[in-house]
Parts: structure tokens; sequence; C-alpha cells
């Protein structure tokens, strides 16, 4: 994909520079005419009129007129003084770029181009022999300046409207917003080849070198979103808006868009993606936060007359209970946290008791005016009925845990991503990451479906199917591994025989292989006693999760404070109501509302939790971060992606 990256991006930088070497301008004279001056020019008056509409009204003398230049080679062109171009014949040395040379010689990366055509369409070549022109030539051919050719210079400067050209390409040439274009130019109506706008470089704080190889390039496909763009290249919606500032004024399709190539912009140093959004800083609306969460407490199963002290087993025994009970004390540590902060909230906890009709009851009964958010409840059916009760109020509901697609409801929040959302991360980074690997796919017949779309991302993958009784075909497998190169073995299975099998016989294989084992579902069998886990950490075992292992370092004061609340460590039903609840507390808290904070700040994280909500085409906004993990031969859980 970057191959086919870069050749859309230079040959799109191709065609715009091959056109902008075909037109100049000319100085009026006095006394001269239109007539007379595109018969200099060999053209109709009709033409000169194409490009120059304003000169149907008449000319002037030292104005500037743009026409059309058929003849060859830029190379022939004199300056205005009358001397030829002189050159310097420079040999390129290794690391040399365009951008390095414009430096060192005081030239514009345009003009080395110009004088070397080879380098629209191809990279500079170490030993290759290059013309420098010695000055920047003053050449009456007016072409567009390159992009950030010389990006300390903000004045405003003119810029010919080149055949094709849109605004968002211009904006993209200057790093400037189609807005201040827009404010520059404010007679400016439809833009028409050789048109003369007024342009200015934009923030140098945006400026980075996109001549080294910090960067590939992507064409934006049909039907493509940036929730989809966010996926494929593992980057939060603020980092891609942030390189490509056109994205403001919407995706379409064509675009080239700058993408941050993390693996080399990490080991230079020079340009690394702020990855999260740390919204403790961008605190400033102090007004009370009033939520409600829904929760189903199941309180109406206590016998409140009961003296039997046994309640803690009751609770123990009832796992909806303790997870609603979990979430709940993250969501007071949470509420607590926002408070030192200066974040005051108002927030109201409703029992419902895990049943629709309690949740209606609960609806009709109490005032939901001037909520700014509600959390819960925890069930796809219940959460949705609220969702629905609260969307003509325009009142945002926060799904916490539910994971699969709801139903088209505009002020719907799924702060989980759905199990089909992991299975393409996975499927993603195994593709950004499966060079030289040999990739083997095992699936047995409940994981039908998962084998069809490995095989089909992965079609020169070995695909080995387990027997229905759960056996493995371990001569298949060995025949299958490769000792030259590393081993990728994608293991799909809800069978712990299948699984427990798989995982025994590669580990014992894994001192002779280099096997990586990688799953795009790791679900609950993966847990059973039957899997090893020091088999997994042997294999260096990959998968696909919503949430990180906190981080004892990092997160020392959350566990701290709560092991000093509640006296013991917190659960991830825990950490979930502390994650989604501060999140919540703190985008009101930037914003004036939700749905503003969700459009204008990006990915943020927490404890075990990362959130960037993107609006699905249906209505309403899902969470679509998703976190890789890898264990180590130490059993350490680490972030790979």
């Amino acid at each position: 994909m970057k191959q086919i990256a870069v050749f859309f991006l230079f040959f799109q930088m191709f065609a715009v520079q091959a056109f902008a070497q075909q037109y100049k301008y000319h100085i009026v004279k006095k006394g001269e005419t239109t007539q007379e001056i595109a018969r200099q020019y060999n053209i109709s008056e009709e033409t000169l009129f194409k490009y120059n509409p304003d000169a149907r009204r008449g000319i002037t003398p030292e104005g500037k007129l743009v026409v059309p230049v058929n003849s060859g080679s830029v190379e022939n062109v004199q300056t205005s003084g009358g001397d030829d171009q002189q050159f310097e014949i420079h040999r390129v040395k290794r690391k040399e770029t365009l951008f390095s040379l414009s430096q060192q010689y005081n030239v514009s990366i345009e003009d080395i181009k110009k004088y070397n055509k080879h380098l629209y369409s191809s990279e500079l070549r170490r030993g290759e022999r290059i013309r420098i022109p010695k000055q920047s030539a003053k050449v009456e051919v007016q072409t567009s300046p390159p992009p950030r050719s010389n990006p300390l210079d903000l004045s405003v400067k003119e810029h010919v409207v080149l055949p094709q050209e849109t605004l968002y390409g211009i904006s993209r040439k200057y790093n400037i917003t189609i807005a201040d274009l827009q404010r520059l130019n404010p007679s400016m109506e439809n833009l028409q080849p050789g048109m003369v706008i007024k342009i200015r470089n934009g923030d140098v704080e945006k400026v980075v070198d996109v001549e080294g190889n910090l960067f590939k390039y992507y064409q934006v496909q049909p039907q493509e979103t940036l929730f989809s763009l966010t996926r494929r290249f593992g980057i939060s919606r603020d980092s891609l808006e942030s390189l490509n500032p056109a994205l403001t004024d919407g995706l379409k399709s064509g675009m080239v868009l700058r993408i941050p190539n993390i693996e080399l912009a990490e080991g230079v140093g020079e340009y690394v993606v702020e990855e999260y959004v740390n919204l403790e800083r961008k605190i400033n609306n102090y007004e009370t936060k009033k939520l409600v969460v829904m929760l189903p407490f199941n309180k109406n199963k206590l016998v409140v007359n009961d003296t039997s002290n046994n309640f803690p087993e009751r609770i123990k025994k009832d796992q909806v209970m303790q997870l609603s009970l979990d979430f709940y004390s993250g969501v007071l540590m949470a509420i607590d946290s926002a408070k030192a902060k200066g974040i005051s909230s108002n927030v109201t906890f409703l029992d419902t008791e895990g049943n629709p009709g309690k949740v209606n009851v609960l609806l009709n009964t109490h005032n939901f005016n001037d909520v700014d958010a509600v959390i819960g409840p925890l069930l796809q059916s219940t959460v949705e009925t609220v969702a629905r009760s609260m969307e003509n109020r325009n009142i945002p509901v926060i799904s916490p845990l539910t994971k699969r697609e709801t139903a088209s409801l505009n002020n719907f929040l799924q702060a989980r991503p759905t199990d089909e959302m992991l299975s393409e991360a996975m499927i993603t980074y195994i593709s950004e990451h499966s060079a030289g690997k040999n990739l083997i796919i095992i699936a047995d017949g409940s994981a039908s479906e998962k084998r069809r779309r490995l095989s089909s991302a992965f079609p020169s993958a070995r695909v080995i199917t387990p027997s229905e009784g759960g056996y493995l075909n371990q001569g298949q497998v060995a025949g299958a591994l490769d000792k030259t190169r590393p081993n990728w073995v994608i293991l799909e299975s809800s069978k712990i025989g299948v699984l427990s099998n798989a995982t025994s016989y590669l580990n014992s294989l894994a001192d002779s292989y280099k096997i990586t084992l990688l799953t795009t579902d790791r679900n609950k069998s993966f847990e059973s006693d039957n899997i090893s886990n020091n088999h997994l950490g042997k294999l260096n075992f990959h998968y696909p999760s919503i949430d990180r292992a906190f981080d004892p370092e990092k997160n020392r004061n959350f566990i701290k404070k709560y092991i000093e609340k509640y006296g013991v460590t917190p659960s991830a039903a825990a950490v979930r109501g502390f994650d989604v609840t501060y999140d919540v507390l703190l985008r009101l808290a930037s914003a004036g509302n939700l749905y503003e904070s969700i459009k204008k700040d990006g990915t943020t994280q927490y404890v075990e939790n990362k959130f960037n909500y993107e609006q699905r085409p249906n209505g309403g906004y899902i969470n679509n971060s998703v976190y890789i993990l890898a264990y180590d031969r130490n059993l350490n859980l680490n972030v790979v992606r």
C-alpha cells in the first residue's frame, strides 16, 4: 500500500507541475491591446479571456495577464536580464533529499525539479548527478511555489490557478486552510484557470520535512471515512486532522493524505505524533455537570429484614450485581477525581433492576431536564430504550459495555468497540507487519467465517483445519512452518481442546522455529486452565483488546486511592466505570456539551481504556479505539499498538 500511495503522490505532483510550466505572465505595455497580445503568443483572443476574465472589461499598463506557453523546455526561457541560467553540477550523496539540497544551495525545491525533470516522478538516487541553478532564475514563467519550500516566509504572495486545481489542492500546497484562502480573497467566487489569487504559507509550527521518510501518503478511495482511515493506519482522528488541515472541510474521495510513518518517526526523534489528548489541560467549563447513572443494582432481590448477615454472599453469587457495584465504585472515584480538578457534578443513580419494565418506570417518574448525559444501563435492550426516550431532547446516552451495533439513534454513544472492530484492527495490524513473515491460519469449524476473512486478507497463507473432534494434524503444522523466516500463526477457535492442543504443540516447536501466535478473537476459552499462560508467553501471543493492563507506576495514585477507599485492588469493571465517567466529565468540562467535545477533541486515554468517538453513518457515535496487546516471555502484557 505504501508503494501505491507514493505513486499517487508523485503522479499528483507531476501532473500539477507539468501544468505549471505551461503558463507565464505578460506585463501589459502602454498602448497594447488584447488582440495584439493574443497574436504575440499565437493564441486566440478568446483563449486570453479564458485565463483572464477581467480582461474583457479592459487592460491597463503594467497589469499582469496569464498566457499559455506551448514552447518546449523551460531551460530555453531567458531570464529577465537576458542571460542564460547557469548551473552547478551536484553528485547526490547518501541520505540527501531535495529539501536538504534546497537549503544547502539556497534555491527552492521547485527550481531543482525544473532543471531535472525526472525528479517530478522519481526520487533522488545516490551517486546521480543533477543540475543546481546557481541563482534563483527570474524567469517570466510563473510556476506555483512548491509545498513548504520556504515555510518561514509568511508574506502574502500571488498564485496562478492551474487547470484542474481546487481550493483543497491549493490549501495543501501552502499548508493553509480553505477559510484562510477565502479571507485573503474575499471577491473570489469560482476558481478558473489563470486566475491570480493571494496566498501565504500556513502555520509554521505545522511545517515538517515531508521530503524525508517520516511520512507516507495515501489517496482516499470512494466510500472511505475518517473512521475507517483511523482504523487502517492506527492513528487518532486529531493526529490525522493536524497533519491534513483541509480535513476540517470534510473528507473527499481522491484526497492525498499525509500519514505519519510512526515506526520511522519514533526512531529518528524528529516528529512523533501525540496520540492522546489531555483534557485536564483544556478545562474551561466549570458549570455543575448533571449526570444520571443507570445500573442494575438489583436491590429488589435483597430481603430488607434479613438478619443473617449474608448480604456479601448474595452479592458474590449475583454476578450482575457484583458487576454493577464494581462499576459504581469506579464512577464514584471519577466524581472525586473530577472534583479535585474543579469540576463539580450532580449525579443521580437509578436502579434498573435489569428489567426493561423498570427502566420505563424510571423514565416516566424521574426528571431528566437539564441532564448533560446519561451513563448506562448496561444491557443492550435497556440502554437503547433510554436512548430512544432521550433522543428528542438530544441528551447523550453512553453505553459503557454493549458491543453490538445499535439501531439508528443520533444520541447513542457506544463506549466499547464492537467485536468486528477488534477483529478488523488485528487483521490490519497483521497486514501492516506481515512483510517477510510466513503466515499460517489454524481455524476450526466454529470459526469458519473468520477463516474465510483471513484467507481473503492473506491469500498466500497456509490454512490448517482441525478435525471435528478438535484434533490438530501436527504433521501439517510442522510442514507449514519455515525455519528461514518468522512464522506468524493465527489461531481461531472457541473450543478449549483445539486451543490447548495448538498452543501446546506450537510451544514444543518454539525452540526450533521462530513462532508468534496471534488471534483476532481472544474469547473466554483462552482463559481456561487448560491453556498455559507460560506457553502463550513463549509464543509472544498477540490479540486485540478494548483495554490494556494498567501500569502500576503510571496509575499508582489511582490504585492507591482505590485501595484506601475500598480495601481491594480495582477490578476491570471498576476501572471501566472510572474511565468512562471521567472521560464524560472531562469532555463536558472542556466544551459546551458532549457532542462538541467529540467533534473537536481526539483520542483520550485513562487507566485502562481509551476513547475516540467516531460518528456512525446510521446515527450516533462509537468508540473505535482498539489496543493490540502481546505477552512477553515474562508474562508481561505489552501494548504493541
